[in-house]
């Protein structure tokens, strides 16, 4: 498995110094998104794709993964909000050229929200319909688009999240254990999910929790591990100890975090 770490775990440091943090913790990527004092430049994203990218290969670091936001915020053009399906996708096409040329393999996107006035299975019908207009431009292109189950998003259940990659031929899951995890859902009934990682999230966490210390969770990593090696994953898993706001994910030492699960994963691969 390779290994890469979310630039936004690092919400004080650039891009440039969060890419030498990764060289020096031996992570072979860096995952990258509009987010703190990393972000990228949406705007120039859109508007010049092959220079912004040409201006980030200086850098001289592997970019697995781009987390793409339409919006401002998770609401804003949403993948559940039918209005904005043409912009979404005239955004997307720009995307593709950006992450075709910069060699980022993998796009990101939220799988939508619950809107005021509506319930669930409403917000995921229409998901179903713009993910059928918008898988198409990145999978042909050759690149892998997925979806993250969350907290607060339109999947937290894994029966959902396996319904609505079922349902949309070419769609990924970016699998984040924690989410399901802090939602009450136990480590079995998520590893359903398993066969349909494109990429992974490992960070600890307990019920009511997002995010916890590696000792004091409830994440089996070597069974999840495991799972993972015998499904022959071979893309990568991206180490995401966070510090933010949303679910109170303040209080652990992100680096520290981040160094003990490297070794879990480095430790569980020479086992292996």
């Amino acid at each position: 498995m390779k290994t890469t770490v979310t630039s936004w775990s690092f919400p004080q440091l650039s891009l440039q110094e969060i890419v030498g943090l990764a060289k020096v913790l031996g992570l072979g990527g860096v995952d990258v998104g509009y987010f703190y004092k990393s972000a990228l430049d949406r705007r120039a994203m859109i508007s010049e794709p092959e220079k912004y990218a040409q201006s980030l290969m200086v850098l001289d670091h592997k970019f697995p993964c781009l987390y793409h936001l339409f919006g401002q915020d998770l609401y804003d053009r949403n993948m559940a909000d039918e209005d904005s399906l043409s912009d979404n996708m005239n955004d997307m096409r720009q995307v593709i050229r950006f992450c075709k040329y910069l060699g980022i393999e993998q796009i990101m996107v939220l799988p939508g929200m619950v809107a005021p006035g509506e319930n669930r299975r409403q917000a995921f019908s229409k998901a179903v319909v713009n993910l059928k207009e918008i898988v198409p431009l990145v999978t042909e292109a050759g690149l892998t688009i997925s979806v993250e189950p969350h907290v607060h998003g339109l999947l937290e259940s894994p029966a959902l999240a396996q319904e609505l990659v079922t349902e949309v031929d070419g769609l990924g899951l970016t699998l984040d254990y924690a989410h399901l995890i802090c939602l009450g859902f136990s480590q079995e009934e998520i590893d359903v999910l398993a066969p349909f990682a494109t990429h992974i999230h490992l960070r600890q966490a307990r019920p009511g929790r997002l995010q916890e210390k590696l000792d004091l969770g409830t994440i089996n990593f070597n069974a999840m591990l495991g799972l993972l090696k015998s499904l022959n994953y071979n893309d990568y898993v991206a180490y995401e100890y966070v510090h933010q706001a949303y679910m109170n994910t303040l209080y652990d030492d992100v680096i520290t975090e981040t160094i003990l699960m490297r070794d879990l994963v480095k430790a569980f691969n020479v086992m292996g």
